[in-house]
């Protein structure tokens, strides 16, 4: 039954949306970070915001990495 899983157990389907949320949220938050590099040039506190921003969702996507590989999968 669904309702008695064992805590930490997770279904494949939300395991593999939780993979691909970490990805868009490394790769994404690492392009924001470039662009705020890139941007600094010409505004400096727009660039130096994105930059912030960028890093900190890039940390959030390795943080979740750690998350996903202490979830087990359902079988």
């Amino acid at each position: 039954m669904g309702f008695f899983k064992e805590p930490g157990r997770t279904s494949s389907r939300n395991l593999a949306r939780l993979q691909a949320l970490i990805w868009v949220l490394i790769y994404g938050g690492l392009l924001t970070l470039l662009l705020g590099v890139f941007t600094r040039r010409s505004d400096g506190p727009l660039g130096w915001s994105l930059t912030v921003v960028g890093a900190l969702v890039a940390a959030l996507g390795v943080v979740l990495i750690y998350v996903r590989s202490r979830l087990k999968e359902d079988r």
